[in-house]
C-alpha cells in the first residue's frame, strides 16, 4: 500500500464594507486582483438573486460601471444573470445547469471568477454551481441577508435540494473570499432582517459568553432593528462562526459533530413539514427552545439561565411555538423524526450539542424522547397562555 499525507491550506477571507459598488471602494477589485495568474484582467461573471435586483433596481448598473471602472482587473464577461432566489431555488435542478451553461458559453475557467449575490440560499445554488463545474470555479460570495452575512453566507457548504431533502447534494469548498456589504441590509423586509440575530445568539451560546452578554444587554436595541447593534451583532457572528471553521480540526464534517447546528435537528424538520412557511430563523429560535427547555428537564442547564435565554429570544423578535409542530403521524409528533434525519445526514451516531451553561456546549449521542415531549408540551403551553392574555 502506498500511503501519502496530502497537507492543503486554505484562507478563509471575509470581508465586511459599505458601497461596495462604488467605484472608489477597492474592496472587491483589490480580492480580484491579487490572485491574477495570466497576466491582465481576470474574467468574472456576476449571478444576482432576484430579490435582490427588485429590491436594488440600480445594483445590476451599478455592477456594470464598477467594472468599468475597475477593467485592468475585472473583465465583465456578460450582464450581470438574474436568478430565483429563495429555499424554492434549491429545489429546481434546470438552474444549475442555466448556470454550467453560462460557464461554459462564456468559457469561465478555474483563473475565472463568479460572484454571487444574494441570500443564503441562493448562494448555496450559485456555489454549488461554481464548486462543480470544471471541478470548482472560485467563488466570491457577496451575502445581502442578516443570516447569509452572520452565518451561512461565510461558511464552507453549499449545495441544493434533493429527494425532497434539505442540502442532499452539494460539496464542502471555501469560497475565495466573502464580502459582506452592509448597505444590503438596508433593504430587507423586517422578517428577514431578524432572521440572522437568532443564529448569532445560537454561536454565542455554544462559544462566546461574552457576545451573548452583549446580545442580552442590546436585546430591545435589536428587536427594534437598530442599525449599529445589528452591524456589530453580524459582524461578530460571522468572525464567530469562521474561527470555529477554521479551529474546530473538522471544517468538512468528515466526524458527527456538529456544534453549529444547535437547536437544527428540529429547525430543519419544521421548515420541510411547515413547507418553508416558517424561515430558518424562525425555526431556529423554536428549535433552540426546545433543546433549552430539554436541557432543564434533564438537569443539564439551570432554570433561570434558560429563563433568560427564552427571554432574549423573543425580545428580539421571535415567537417560541409553531402550529406545525402539533403535526402527528402514527400517533406521534412528525418533528421527531427530525432527529433521525439529522444523525442521517452526516452518517454515524447521532450527535445532539446542547448548551450545559452559556459560552459552553456538551455534545449528546442520545436524546431521551419522554423529555422531548415534555418540552413541546411546555412550550404549547407557553403559547396558549400567552394567547389568552389580553393585550392593553
Amino acid at each position: 500500500m502506498i500511503q501519502r499525507s496530502i497537507p492543503i491550506q486554505f484562507e478563509h477571507r471575509v470581508a465586511f464594507t459599505h458601497g461596495a459598488f462604488d467605484s472608489k471602494n477597492q474592496t472587491l477589485s483589490d480580492l480580484v486582483a491579487d490572485a491574477r495568474s495570466l497576466g491582465g484582467p481576470s474574467k468574472v461573471l456576476f449571478l444576482l438573486d432576484s430579490g435582490v435586483a427588485e429590491n436594488n433596481p440600480s445594483l445590476v448598473e451599478s455592477i456594470t460601471q464598477y467594472c468599468t471602472a475597475h477593467a485592468d482587473t475585472m473583465d465583465l464577461v456578460f450582464d450581470p444573470m438574474i436568478f430565483p432566489g429563495g429555499e424554492d431555488c434549491k429545489n429546481d435542478w434546470g438552474l444549475v445547469e442555466k448556470i454550467w451553461q453560462a460557464i461554459e458559453y462564456h468559457k469561465i475557467c478555474r483563473h475565472s471568477y463568479i460572484i454571487a449575490i444574494g441570500g443564503g440560499a441562493f448562494l448555496d445554488l450559485a456555489g454549488f454551481g461554481a464548486a462543480t463545474a470544471h471541478r470548482g470555479i472560485r467563488l466570491i460570495r457577496m451575502p445581502t441577508t442578516t443570516l447569509s452575512q452572520g452565518d451561512g453566507g461565510v461558511g464552507v457548504k453549499n449545495g441544493v435540494n434533493f429527494f425532497k431533502k434539505k442540502n442532499w447534494v452539494g460539496t464542502f469548498t471555501v469560497p475565495f473570499a466573502i464580502v459582506n456589504d452592509l448597505d444590503f441590509l438596508g433593504s430587507l423586509p423586517t422578517r428577514a432582517s431578524r432572521d440572522g440575530i437568532i443564529e448569532a445568539i445560537k454561536v454565542a451560546l455554544i462559544r462566546d459568553a461574552d457576545f451573548y452578554h452583549y446580545l442580552r444587554d442590546h436585546a430591545e436595541a435589536l428587536g427594534r432593528l437598530e442599525t449599529g447593534p445589528l452591524e456589530v451583532t453580524i459582524r461578530r457572528s460571522a468572525e464567530n462562526h469562521v474561527d470555529h471553521i477554521a479551529s474546530s480540526g473538522d471544517p468538512f464534517e468528515y466526524g458527527s459533530a456538529r456544534p453549529l447546528d444547535f437547536g437544527h435537528w428540529v429547525a430543519h424538520k419544521l421548515e420541510q413539514i411547515s413547507g418553508f412557511e416558517v424561515s430558518h430563523g424562525e425555526a431556529v429560535a423554536i428549535g433552540m427552545a426546545v433543546d433549552i427547555i430539554y436541557s432543564v428537564k434533564i438537569g443539564l442547564l439551570e432554570r433561570d439561565t434558560a429563563e433568560e435565554i427564552l427571554t432574549i429570544i423573543q425580545v428580539v423578535g421571535f415567537d417560541l411555538w409553531s402550529p406545525f409542530l402539533d403535526r402527528q403521524e402514527r400517533g406521534k409528533p412528525v418533528i421527531l423524526a427530525g432527529l433521525e434525519e439529522f444523525r442521517e445526514h452526516l452518517g454515524g451516531k447521532l450527535t445532539i450539542t446542547l448548551v450545559p451553561e452559556v459560552g459552553q456546549k456538551l455534545e449528546v449521542h442520545e436524546m431521551s424522547e419522554d423529555a422531548i415531549l415534555e418540552a413541546l408540551q411546555e412550550m404549547r403551553d407557553r403559547f396558549l397562555a400567552k394567547e389568552k392574555t389580553p393585550t392593553a
